[in-house]
């Protein structure tokens, strides 16, 4: 995982936090339309169709103004799919690794383009595909055996990796109704990850895409990122689209959408070892250990599960500033560490901490280990004020038990 250089302290250096409750998810609207506009211009500079993968970002109040600039939606389960079929009312592409018989039906009812992961998959459920009278638009998912990816937890290429058909398992004899070809091989990566990716797509592949209408070139494009080559991007698709006229064309990021739009706010609660300048902690680190009302494993998974250590407004990497701290969660797994941070002034209980960059796999991925409250959700509009969408509670732990 990359250093998250890219995050925008700037974008939040005014904001007054001292009224907000924590722990919250802050969504800004702006800077949300600000990667918009970026998506929107590869599409009208290349004709690809660029889709929100649900399993990054689903936040769905913010679905009016998403909408506004994106396709449709990329979904990986029956709810992901309803959701977007009730909520966004654009296209719905639905892959999962299999399907459930007894959701499938529902599947299908919300979405426009389904990709199954076998063949045996489209040879169980093409009754039911047929049923429609060709409403919905099928493909399967292949692997072009590109591993581009550093962390193997989310490369989709690994050597045994359960996702997509290798060429060696191609069946072409069973096309018959399928329509399109998927394959997903990158995460938080650059446009030349999928130069290659596309070139061992078409190596493969190539000879199947005469037949096909469409092909989706997955997600992990981080297509909003300040020093992502956009323009290879649109080269790659263009010449592409050169080579196969005939074929519509999908990307499907869920990163990009709500790269650097959001912020966790998080107060400290306890600074159960204080800061000393000859105490070494850690790695000899001279350091103070502070309890916030935040967690790593119940707030922000990233953070253990990539892992990776987000940015803080106003902190610096350990020992950059006089104070540094590790900042711990409020769960009891010894692990809900979200990090080594210093600041300028000692850390006292009260203070709030904006960590940058938490929009995208947080509230799609967070959980109540522990009983821990989930966040609140908080939307900064267009017009910079700011409101409260969403408050969670006992309920929202209750229900999900029994």
């Amino acid at each position: 995982m990359p250093d998250i250089f890219w995050a925008r302290p700037e974008d939040w250096k005014n904001l007054d936090i001292k009224k907000i409750p924590t722990p919250s998810y802050l969504v800004d609207l702006n800077l949300l339309e600000k990667n918009l506009k970026i998506l929107a211009d590869i599409q009208n500079k290349t004709g690809a169709n660029i889709l929100l993968a649900f399993k990054g970002f689903a936040m769905w109040s913010a679905f009016p103004l998403i909408r506004k600039y994106l396709k449709g939606i990329a979904a990986s389960s029956l709810n992901e799919a309803r959701l977007g079929r009730e909520e966004f009312k654009k296209e719905v592409h639905a892959f999962a690794p299999a399907y459930r018989e007894d959701e499938f039906k529902e599947i299908i009812k919300y979405s426009d383009h389904v990709i199954f992961n076998s063949f045996s998959e489209w040879a169980r459920f093409k009754p039911y595909v047929k049923k429609l009278a060709n409403r919905v638009s099928c493909g399967l998912r292949v692997n072009p055996e590109q591993s581009e990816v550093q962390c193997a937890l989310y490369d989709p290429c690994s050597p045994s990796s359960r996702l997509g058909i290798k060429r060696k398992n191609f069946q072409p004899e069973k096309l018959a109704g399928i329509e399109g070809l998927h394959f997903h091989t990158l995460c938080e990566l650059n446009a030349d990850s999928l130069l290659r990716t596309l070139k061992a797509f078409e190596e493969k592949f190539d000879q199947f895409l005469p037949g096909m209408k469409w092909v989706n070139f997955g997600g992990g494009h981080h297509i909003t990122r300040p020093d992502y080559d956009r323009n290879l991007l649109i080269k790659i698709i263009n010449d592409f689209k050169k080579r196969h006229p005939h074929l519509k064309i999908y990307l499907e990021p869920g990163e990009a959408i709500a790269l650097n739009a959001g912020v966790l706010i998080a107060t400290v609660l306890d600074i159960n070892t204080p800061f000393s300048a000859t105490q070494g902690v850690g790695e000899g680190l001279r350091a103070g250990s502070a309890i916030l009302d935040a967690s790593a494993a119940a707030h922000m998974p990233d953070v253990l599960e990539m892992p990776y250590r987000p940015e803080i407004v106003g902190a610096g990497e350990p020992e950059k500033y006089k104070y540094t701290y590790r900042l711990g969660g409020i769960s009891c797994l010894a692990g809900d560490v979200i990090g080594d941070y210093s600041f300028k002034k000692p850390l006292k209980s009260g203070d709030k901490l904006i960590f940058l960059d938490m929009a995208h796999y947080t509230m799609v991925k967070n959980n109540t280990f522990n009983g821990i409250g989930l966040p609140s959700i908080l939307i900064r509009d267009l017009k910079g004020k700011i409101r409260v969408q969403k408050k969670f509670g006992y309920a929202d732990f209750k229900n999900r038990l029994s």
